[in-house]
């Protein structure tokens, strides 16, 4: 069964106990927690230990469980952190993101070559890495997301294939899924409209009121025999109102729930 979970970044302004109040009560089945230094550090990495029991408590008392962690910057330092929290925690998916630029072929090489150690560091502690193609970075569409996955053998390495990036690098997400399917290990998920460089307004991005087929994306999932997480990830959401975000979050549940069900995949 595929498992439904969210992002805490798009409750970045409250703390994580209310988050995970809140998205258990939609319905979902687990909780992204967010350690983006800068954005939301829900998780803060240099201090995990201190938080472990406390971050295992909320989410046990909630009933629901951790899903994965996005820390999203290729720093050794900081990876190393989050391998360590992540085992001791009981999240099994760490989502980063390449770096670089797109279009340049050296930091493409760079991207990969980090990505490939890191995935290998990340085997002794059982996590697995995940990258996903990101506007304006190096590996930023299918063809670069193809490189990656021909280039690293880990088993510890996967992709995390997000529609809305695939989307806005002018491809549609429902076809160009098959292609990577075989290596994606984590799906974070959200709606947009228009192929511009950003994601829109968080209310954009509840899935099934923007312009990507996300039915025709669920429908690939399933039929290439995903059956790993899939998060909402919400961005912009900093000053929004506590019902606004938990309305976000419902409608995207009602969304991928129904969609998955009718797909037989819940």
């Amino acid at each position: 069964m595929i498992k439904l979970g969210v992002n805490s970044v798009l409750f970045q302004d409250h703390d994580f106990a209310g988050a995970v109040k809140y998205i258990a009560e939609c319905g979902y089945d687990g909780v992204e927690v967010s350690a983006i230094e800068g954005m939301c550090e829900h998780l803060v990495l240099a201090n995990w230990k201190s938080q472990a029991a406390e971050l295992k408590k909320i989410v046990a008392d909630a009933g629901i469980e951790f899903l994965s962690m996005e820390e999203t910057r290729l720093d050794e330092e900081r990876l190393l952190l989050a391998f360590e929290a992540a085992a001791e925690i009981g999240i099994p998916v760490v989502n980063v993101g390449s770096g670089g630029k797109t279009g340049e072929e050296e930091d493409v090489k760079a991207s990969i070559e980090k990505l490939a150690k890191m995935s290998e560091a990340a085997e002794p502690f059982g996590v697995t890495l995940c990258v996903k193609a990101h506007v304006g970075a190096a590996i930023h569409d299918t063809p670069t997301t193809l490189r990656a996955m021909e280039e690293i053998s880990s088993s510890a390495f996967g992709i995390d294939m997000d529609p809305s990036h695939i989307y806005r690098a002018n491809e549609d997400p429902q076809e160009a899924l098959p292609a990577v399917v075989s290596r994606v290990k984590h799906i974070h998920i959200r709606d947009c409209k228009g192929r511009q460089s950003g994601p829109g307004t968080p209310r954009d991005q509840a899935c099934g009121r923007g312009d990507i087929d996300l039915h025709g994306y669920c429908k690939a999932m399933v039929d290439g025999g995903y059956d790993g997480p899939v998060c909402l990830e919400v961005i912009g959401a900093k000053g929004l109102e506590l019902p606004v975000l938990t309305t976000i979050a419902a409608e995207s549940y009602g969304y991928l729930n129904a969609t998955l069900k009718a797909l037989g995949a819940r």
